[in-house]
C-alpha cells in the first residue's frame, strides 16, 4: 500500500509540472506568432504595389505653381542679373514732387551691414511635397513665382543682395536687356548658354533714386523671362548698356542736386566712360539743362525720358537705379569700390576746365593776397553785416569777394569763380555746396546757425569737406548773433531752450533755426577763426 502511494504522488507531481509547462509553451507560441505576424505585416506595406513614390511616370509633379518670395543675395555670376538690396515697391503713376526747401530731416548714417545675415541663400532643386508649395514670408524682399516643372529645375543662384534698410535698390544686368520706357519695365530673356529658357524667372520692383522712401517717385519693374520667345521685338537697338535712374524727389536744391542725384549717378556712371546711355524716369528737364556739361561728360548720347518712350529699346546691358554711399560724399570702402571724394571733384574740374587744383600759399613778403569768397544769400540765414565781415578780412590780410550763386544757369560759371577763392565763408545752406569746386587744401569756414545745429552742419558739409581734402572749420553763431532774440524775444523757447525745440520734431527746427533767423557775426568772436584760416594757408 506504502508504494502505490507513494507512485501516485509521483504521477499527481508529474501531471502538475506537465501542465505547467504547457501554459509556458502555450505563452511562447503565442508570443512568436505575433511576432510573425508585425514582421511580415511590414514589410507588405513597403513592397506594397500601390505604395505612394515621391517621383514616378505615374505620379506627376504637382502643377500648382509655388509663390515664394525671398530675400536674395549678391553673387558674382558671370550673364546673370545681379541686383543690390532688398525690394521696395511705391506708388505707380504717382505724381512728380514740386522742388523742396533748402533743406530735409537729416537722416543718419546707414547701418553697417552684416554680411553673415544669411544674405546667402541657394535655391534647391523644386520637389514635389505640398511644403515645398507653401508660400514663405521673408520680408517681402522680391516676389518669385515658380512654374510648374516635370522634372524639379537645376539650383540657381539668387540674383539680388540686401545692404540695409537706407540703402537704394540696384540692379546690374550684363546681358541683353530689352527696356519698355512707358511701361517702365526692364525684361531679361534667357541667354543662350541657358538653352533659351528661364525655369525659375523672378522680377524686383525698384525705385531708382538714391532715397528709397522718397514719396512720388517712380517704379521700374525688372522681370526676367521664362523663354527667349516672350522678348518683344526691338524697335531701337543700341550698342552701349543703359543706365536708369530717376530725378524728381528732392531735386531743386543745389545741395540735394549734387547729393541725391549728380554723386550716385556718377558713381554708377564712370567706369563706362561715357559709352552708356542714361533712361530717366520722373525726368527733370531744367535739371538736364542745368547740369548738361557735368551729363555729358558721363554719356555721350542722348538722354531717354523713359515715362514718354513708348518704342522697345534693346540694350546690350543695364543698370538700373542709383545709390547714395553718405550725405553729400563717397565711401571708398562700400560698392561700388574704390572712389573718393577727391576723384569725383577732379572729374568736375576737368568738366568745367577748372585751372587750380591747390589753393594759394601764403608766404611772408610776397604782395599776392589770398582770396575769400563770402557766399551770399537772399533768403533766410543771410548774413547781415556782410560789410564789417568784409572790413575785418581785409584787415586780416584776404582780398575778399562776394559770391553770389545763381539758380537756374550753367553751373560751370560760378564753378570758376569759386575755383579761384582760396578760402570760402558761409552760412549753413545749399550755396556752400559750391565747396566741390575749391582747390584741394583750399579753406571751408562754415557758419553754423544758433539753435544747436552742429549736428546737421557736421553731416551736411563737415565730413563731405574732409573727405573731399578741403581744411575745415565750424563757427558756431551764439545767441547774441541770431535774428531770433529780436524777432521773438528772449523768452521764446526757440531762444532760451533750443532742445526743446529739437524734441518737437523736424518741422519746428526747420521753422525756427533755418526758415526765420539771419545771422550777425561778431567780431571779436569771429576774427581767431580768420586768422587761423590765414596761417592754414601758410602750411
Amino acid at each position: 500500500m506504502g508504494g502505490d502511494h507513494g507512485g501516485g504522488k509521483l504521477v499527481k507531481s508529474l501531471r502538475g509540472a506537465a501542465q505547467k509547462y504547457v501554459g509556458v509553451a502555450f505563452f511562447l507560441g503565442f508570443f512568436l506568432v505575433l511576432l510573425t505576424y508585425f514582421t511580415l505585416s511590414e514589410q507588405f506595406a513597403i513592397a506594397a504595389p500601390n505604395a505612394i513614390r515621391r517621383t514616378s511616370p505615374a505620379s506627376p509633379t504637382p502643377t500648382t505653381p509655388a509663390v515664394v518670395e525671398k530675400t536674395p543675395t549678391q553673387l558674382p555670376v558671370k550673364a546673370e542679373i545681379s541686383c543690390s538690396d532688398h525690394v521696395f515697391v511705391a506708388l505707380h503713376g504717382a505724381e512728380e514732387a514740386a522742388p523742396k526747401p533748402e533743406h530735409e530731416q537729416v537722416q543718419e548714417k546707414p547701418p553697417p551691414v552684416d554680411e553673415t545675415e544669411g544674405h546667402t541663400q541657394t535655391e534647391e532643386s523644386q520637389t514635389e511635397t505640398e511644403q515645398d508649395q507653401t508660400p514663405i514670408d521673408d520680408g517681402g524682399s522680391s516676389r518669385v513665382t515658380v512654374p510648374p516643372a516635370e522634372e524639379s529645375a537645376p539650383a540657381k543662384k539668387p540674383a539680388c543682395d540686401i545692404q540695409g534698410p537706407w540703402a537704394s535698390d540696384v540692379c546690374d544686368v550684363s546681358v541683353n536687356v530689352r527696356i519698355h520706357g512707358s511701361e517702365r519695365t526692364v525684361l531679361i530673356p534667357p541667354t543662350i548658354e541657358s538653352g533659351g529658357s528661364n525655369p525659375n524667372p523672378q522680377s524686383w520692383s525698384i525705385v531708382p533714386y538714391s532715397r528709397k522712401h522718397q514719396a512720388g517717385m517712380n517704379v521700374v519693374t525688372v522681370r526676367e523671362l521664362a523663354t527667349a520667345a516672350e522678348a518683344p521685338a526691338c524697335a531701337v537697338t543700341s550698342q552701349v548698356p543703359a543706365l536708369v535712374l530717376a530725378m524728381g524727389g528732392l531735386t531743386g536744391n543745389y545741395w540735394h542736386d549734387f547729393s541725391d542725384i549728380m554723386i550716385p549717378l556718377y558713381l554708377q556712371a564712370v567706369r563706362f566712360d561715357g559709352e552708356v546711355q542714361l533712361v530717366v524716369t520722373n525726368i527733370q528737364p531744367w535739371y538736364v539743362g542745368k547740369y548738361r556739361h557735368i551729363l555729358a561728360r558721363l554719356s555721350r548720347y542722348e538722354v531717354v525720358n523713359m515715362d514718354k518712350d513708348d518704342q522697345i529699346r534693346c540694350f546690350p546691358g543695364a543698370v538700373v537705379g542709383i545709390r547714395m554711399h553718405k550725405e553729400f560724399s563717397i565711401d571708398p570702402e562700400k560698392e561700388p569700390t574704390g572712389h573718393s571724394m577727391p576723384e569725383f571733384t577732379k572729374f568736375l574740374r576737368t568738366v568745367f576746365a577748372l585751372p587750380r587744383a591747390a589753393p594759394v600759399r601764403v608766404v611772408d613778403g610776397s604782395e599776392k593776397k589770398p582770396r575769400m569768397m563770402i557766399i551770399s544769400r537772399r533768403h533766410p540765414r543771410k548774413l547781415l553785416n556782410v560789410a564789417e565781415v568784409t572790413a575785418l578780412a581785409e584787415r586780416v590780410g584776404f582780398e575778399v569777394v562776394i559770391g553770389d550763386p545763381p539758380f537756374n544757369v550753367d553751373v560751370g560759371d560760378f564753378a570758376r569763380e569759386v575755383n579761384g577763392a582760396d578760402v570760402l565763408v558761409g552760412v549753413h545752406g545749399a550755396g556752400l555746396t559750391n565747396s566741390l569746386f575749391l582747390p584741394t587744401g583750399a579753406v571751408f569756414i562754415q557758419v553754423v546757425p544758433y539753435g544747436k545745429m552742429e549736428h546737421i552742419g557736421e553731416v551736411d558739409f563737415g565730413v563731405p569737406a574732409v573727405d573731399m581734402g578741403v581744411k575745415y572749420m565750424a563757427y558756431s553763431c551764439g545767441v547774441e548773433e541770431s535774428s531770433l532774440v529780436d524777432t521773438l524775444g528772449r523768452d521764446h523757447p526757440a531762444v532760451k531752450d533750443p532742445e526743446s525745440i529739437h524734441r518737437s520734431g523736424w518741422n519746428k527746427v526747420a521753422e525756427y533755426y533755418l526758415g526765420r533767423q539771419d545771422v550777425k557775426l561778431d567780431l571779436e568772436r569771429f576774427e581767431p577763426v580768420l586768422l587761423k584760416a590765414m596761417a592754414m594757408l601758410r602750411e
